[in-house]
């Protein structure tokens, strides 16, 4: 039977629904893909932790060997001497810093509960006597309930509920005497009582004791993840000209177009994580001291505390310094009870972020990740959501700068020339 051939409409919305149907795989595997990558990074986050970290340290020290090899020293010994630098510092800062750091973490744990019954007792009053801008509010509020007209009277009935009379009766059960169980029985149920409370506490025990050598075994990876970060970075300086000119000969991949594509796009990918990690783990020391130092200044407790984990969570554009922000605000709230020092806690925030958008991101990063704001939110999101926690929010940033690289070179220009 032969058909006649579509029309030109027909054809179109043939294209399109097939064009759609590609687009809904493609999509699919891209998101299966970064699932699996997702759960990937889950499994091996014991063995790949250490790695990221010893890979941000040797990005971090790399310009300083760099430097150090360029005034003569050999790389090796010029590895070394960087080592002891960072060693030296890393001793002065922990010996200046971890004392008080300590003193103030005892002191927020053992004052967690006066600060729950003090903000209990704050969140009551502002309930039974709220600020004057809340009492306009509700001034007015009240002033346009009285100028409503009532649509209806009004009507209260009165309705007396039927009594309910109930009888009790108690009625006695005459106690029974029965027997007493020989010996041997009582024997055999002990034995059972006991081979069943044996049956349901030993896989118990054993669920136990398997937790305690699982949680032992983790602190032990943790410690073996540590003491390997040096081992890490050393090698990853001393490798680096040759990680950087030989990496390629690896590739499972013959020498094609193909590849020379797939080692732009890793190019690209390793450069990102180079100045984004680079830069953004300078950015958010410079963030943590500006904060300790501004909190310090408007007497807010624990601002050492707060400035050291903003040097982590700073880590996450945005994302760290809200979460930075929130505690500060609550600290301020339940500790003084006052308006000024929350406002004060939002002028130092505002400060900072001024600071680091104005001064410190471009000096240090300058602009060559290259994304607006809006797009590092959305990318900061899905990655902790895809990826998972911390590491996804860090690594979303550098490989959405890397898709975009990817699409300027595949998508968005081809498509500019063909316009033109």
């Amino acid at each position: 039977m032969n058909f006649p051939p579509p029309t030109d409409r027909q054809a179109r919305l043939f294209w399109l629904s097939l064009s759609g149907l590609s687009m809904a795989v493609l999509a699919g595997l891209v998101a299966g893909l970064i699932w699996g990558l997702g759960r990937v990074l889950e499994i091996l986050s014991p063995v790949l932790w250490p790695i990221a970290v010893a890979g941000v340290i040797a990005y971090l020290l790399d310009p300083v060997v760099d430097l150090l090899e360029r005034k003569g020293l050999k790389r090796p010994p010029a590895i070394l001497m960087v080592f002891g630098i960072a060693l030296v510092t890393v001793g002065a800062l922990l010996g200046s810093i971890v004392p008080q750091l300590v003193s103030e973490t005892r002191q927020l744990a053992a004052g967690i509960p006066a600060y729950a019954s003090r903000a209990e007792k704050q969140i009551e009053n502002w309930v039974n006597h709220p600020p004057p801008l809340i009492q306009q509010i509700q001034r007015l509020l009240e002033r346009g309930a009285s100028n409503a007209q009532p649509t209806a009277p009004a009507t209260a009935t009165n309705s007396n509920p039927p009594a309910v009379s109930t009888d009790l009766t108690n009625s006695a059960a005459g106690a029974t005497n029965n027997p007493a169980p020989p010996a041997g029985s009582l024997r055999n149920e002990t034995l059972e009582t006991a081979a069943d409370w044996a049956a349901k506490a030993l896989p118990q025990a054993g669920r136990w004791l398997f937790g305690q050598v699982g949680r032992v075994a983790s602190w032990f990876g943790v410690l073996a993840g540590l003491a390997l970060i040096p081992v890490y970075t050393f090698y990853f300086l001393l490798e680096k000209r040759g990680i950087s000119s030989r990496w390629t000969d690896y590739l499972p991949v013959a020498d094609s177009h193909f590849k020379n594509e797939l080692v732009f796009v890793l190019n690209s990918i390793n450069n990102y994580l180079i100045t984004f990690f680079r830069g953004q783990v300078l950015v958010a020391m410079c963030d943590g001291v500006l904060y300790g130092v501004g909190f310090l200044i408007i007497g807010l407790p624990y601002a050492l505390l707060i400035g050291v984990a903003a040097v982590f969570l700073t880590i996450i554009p945005f994302l760290g310094a809200i979460v930075v922000c929130l505690t500060a605000l609550l600290i301020a709230v339940v500790q003084f009870g006052d308006w000024r020092h929350p406002l004060l806690v939002l002028v130092v925030f505002a400060c900072v972020q001024a600071l680091e958008g104005l001064v410190i991101s471009p000096k240090i990063m300058g602009g060559r990740v290259g994304l607006h704001p809006v797009t590092i939110i959305i990318a900061v999101m899905v990655g902790t959501t895809l990826l998972g926690g911390l590491l996804g929010g860090i690594l979303a940033i550098p490989l959405t700068a890397a898709l975009r690289v990817v699409m300027f070179r595949y998508v968005w220009k081809r498509d500019a020339k063909r316009e033109t």
